[in-house]
């Protein structure tokens, strides 16, 4: 290599000059030693992070309050109303064995026979005794007969009668036009509630909503006329209400 080629490899001046591998070595201990510095110092500061979690842990569970689940017999008497009065303490009594109720056993002659329990059929026909005061031990049979409800009694205007078949209308009766209201031009509709015997013929009619109490008789009238199909319930015929209006209108 001439002169030339090592004047022109030399570093000039305001160039920066190049390290080599002793320079290397020398900046990688220097570097190494402040990067484990740094790990060692994060690794302490977690670790402190843990214990100081871990401790406030440790005393949360410390401050826990304990729940004792009581039963009903164990519970005092409640505090009297009266404060002069000292707080009475409960006090349980100790538990007695129980001696009824408890099966012993018997040797087989002592135990005693089947019992063999009357039928429904038996138990009808079981002899009572007449009651006090009737001056001697005479014993009649008696038999349990059901006795089938009443259908002679008036059901209520506003009792619930169960029918399968509602009474029909066979014959009506046209009101008779009051003339004063025909003079007045008065108009209007009354609704009778008719009680239907088991014939179907009105037993009682009674006025339960009228626009004019002059039309009342008129209708009340009109309706003891009417003849109905009787109300029908189990196959058999029942007496029941039933709501018929009567319309009263000038120039039918």
């Amino acid at each position: 290599m001439n002169d030339n080629t090592m004047a022109a490899n030399l570093p000039t001046e305001g160039q920066e000059q190049q390290y080599g591998a002793f320079e290397l070595k020398r900046l990688y201990q220097k570097y190494y030693g402040i990067g484990l510095t740094i790990a060692v110092l994060i690794h302490m500061l977690l670790i402190g992070v843990y214990i100081f979690i871990q401790a406030i842990n440790k005393d949360d569970e410390n401050n826990i309050a304990t729940v004792r689940i009581l039963k009903y017999s164990e519970l005092g008497p409640p505090p009297s109303l009266d404060q002069n009065v000292a707080q009475q303490l409960a006090v349980q009594a100790p538990t007695i064995k129980p001696n009824v109720g408890i099966p012993t056993p018997v040797p087989d002659a002592e135990a005693p026979k089947e019992q063999t329990f009357a039928s429904q059929q038996e138990m009808n026909k079981i002899a009572a005794p007449i009651g006090e005061g009737s001056g001697g031990n005479v014993k009649i049979t008696q038999d349990l007969k059901v006795e089938p409800p009443k259908q002679d009694e008036t059901p209520g205007i506003n009792e619930f009668i169960p029918v399968e078949k509602m009474p029909q209308v066979v014959v009506s009766a046209v009101p008779v036009y009051p003339e004063l209201a025909k003079r007045a031009g008065v108009e209007g509709t009354v609704y009778v509630k008719i009680l239907v015997s088991k014939e179907g013929k009105s037993l009682k009619a009674v006025v339960i909503k009228s626009d004019s109490e002059v039309f009342n008789q008129p209708a009340i009238d009109a309706a003891m006329k009417f003849v109905f199909t009787p109300a029908i319930q189990h196959k058999a015929p029942v007496m029941v209400w039933v709501v018929v209006p009567f319309k009263f209108k000038l120039n039918q």
